[in-house]
């Protein structure tokens, strides 16, 4: 049972949640992506594919936080779906010291740049607000240890994928958790750059 292994501070939070069982995209995807490879995570809408972003971001942090730069990277379309992610995690990181930040287009840089060199673990981001925060030197890329993108398939536009091809090449070594519904070709391009020796695990309807 892929809980059973997650950091013990996970498994309490889940109990309080009345979570117990994984839901079978869970079971498949969570051993892989702890395991550390780059993953293309497969699977159709209401699979656990958000869950399975908190669940395992959490644990690759050990539920503690540590330093002031980021070490999670959570990528999303646009505005709304930072501020639901943001809300979904605070759900469960409420109890560790995990320090969750959200930055979107609508935010000025120079806001976002203050506010995260006071301090954040896990950093939510549209590719846009993340490349200008790149090229302006306003987050640290030392220490990330894993990024995510939710709902990959918005990679597909022109601008958002010269902003993550911006970024992914100034890091130097991370892991890479691609979640989609379907396999674009466009995602399966990345395989190339960033996604390398890259583990895909499908869930069909």
């Amino acid at each position: 049972m892929p809980f059973k292994k997650l950091h013990p501070e996970i498994q309490e939070r889940l109990a309080t949640l009345e979570i117990s069982t994984p839901t079978p995209f869970q079971s498949s995807s969570i051993p892989v992506i702890k395991s550390g490879a780059n993953v293309y995570c497969v699977s159709p809408a209401a699979s656990g594919k958000t869950t399975t972003i908190i669940l395992t971001t959490m644990h690759a942090l050990k539920c503690r936080e540590i330093g002031n730069a980021p070490r999670a990277v959570v990528l999303v379309e646009n505005k709304e779906k930072a501020m639901e992610l943001y809300d979904a995690f605070l759900l469960y990181t409420k109890y560790t010291s995990l320090r969750v930040y959200v930055g979107y287009e609508e935010l000025h840089i120079d806001v976002q740049k203050s506010e995260i060199a006071m301090g954040v673990d896990i950093l939510i981001s549209t590719p846009k607000s993340m490349n200008k925060l790149f090229l302006t030197n306003g987050v640290s890329i030392a220490d990330f240890k894993i990024f995510s993108i939710d709902d990959a398939e918005f990679l597909t536009q022109k601008s958002t994928y010269e902003a993550i091809m911006s970024i992914t090449q100034s890091i130097q070594k991370c892991q890479y958790v691609l979640y989609s519904e379907k396999m674009h070709p466009v995602l399966k391009r990345f395989e190339s750059y960033f996604m390398e020796y890259s583990k895909v695990v499908r869930i069909e309807n």
